[in-house]
């Protein structure tokens, strides 16, 4: 249980960050060097290598070094869990949501009712 909820709050800190999601979408189309990405998201190299280091670390994103160029591209790793806890948690507050409208449709049909009794 633990190293699952380690790796939903490492994955879920990666994804927090504008920045590092527009990182995962340009890498989804192709690689890049950081340097491409630093010059792309405006920034210094050694922010984006922060940014990086931080995707790298939550596994989504693989880097390889080549001569001096150091290349990203998407990590294999799926969001399976993520998503899992994700629809977990869409299904409690849908239900809860769907009970929350029946309080509301019985407390108004109440008030139309008590309505039309005083008109009488």
């Amino acid at each position: 249980m633990v190293h699952y909820q380690t790796r939903l709050d490492t994955t879920f800190a990666a994804l927090s960050d504008v920045t590092r999601r527009g990182v995962l979408e340009q890498l989804g189309g192709s690689e890049a060097s950081i340097t491409d990405l630093a010059q792309r998201f405006h920034m210094t190299l050694t922010g984006m290598k922060k940014h990086v280091s931080i995707l790298e670390q939550a596994g989504l994103v693989i880097t390889e070094k080549v001569g001096r160029v150091r290349t990203c591209k998407l990590g294999l790793r799926r969001l399976e869990e993520e998503a899992a806890w994700i629809e977990q948690h869409r299904q409690l507050w849908s239900a809860r949501f769907d009970a929350l409208d029946e309080i509301v449709e019985n407390l108004n049909r109440k008030e139309k009712a008590n309505a039309r009794s005083k008109r009488k």
